[in-house]
């Protein structure tokens, strides 16, 4: 079981802002904020951004993917949308992934430093 997850950015100031606002659609809200560390989540932080100055740039691809879960179709749309207004680039439009599950509907975007950030919900098409 993952309690939490890490990831490194450039710009923490910037990267908290957009990940406020996504994470926002999801229920978590800004916990912990510190000069080098913001921590998101719900009740306690379950999702940190760590400020590393010294990363070597990437052509949109970290190598990072994390695929956050939520309850509801319209909350991966949301995520999405907020995502984008907030400046991420798409990596793949809200919809089923039936190549991964029948029940499988995720929405994918590159957050600033490239890694590719998943909202997924575990639906039928008639929910």
């Amino acid at each position: 079981m993952i309690d939490h997850i890490s990831i490194s950015v450039r710009d923490l100031a910037h990267s908290t802002r957009f990940y406020h606002t996504v994470l926002a659609t999801i229920g978590f809200d800004k916990l912990v904020e510190r000069p080098d560390t913001t921590g998101f989540g719900k009740k306690y932080p379950e999702f940190w951004l760590n400020r590393r100055a010294q990363m070597e740039p990437v052509d949109g691809d970290s190598g990072v993917h994390i695929a956050l879960r939520t309850t509801s179709k319209e909350s991966v749309d949301r995520c999405h949308a907020a995502a984008l207004q907030a400046g991420a680039e798409s990596d793949g439009e809200p919809g089923f992934r039936p190549e991964y599950h029948a029940s499988y509907y995720a929405a994918f975007v590159r957050d600033p430093d490239g890694n590719r950030i998943e909202v997924v919900s575990f639906v039928t098409d008639t929910d």
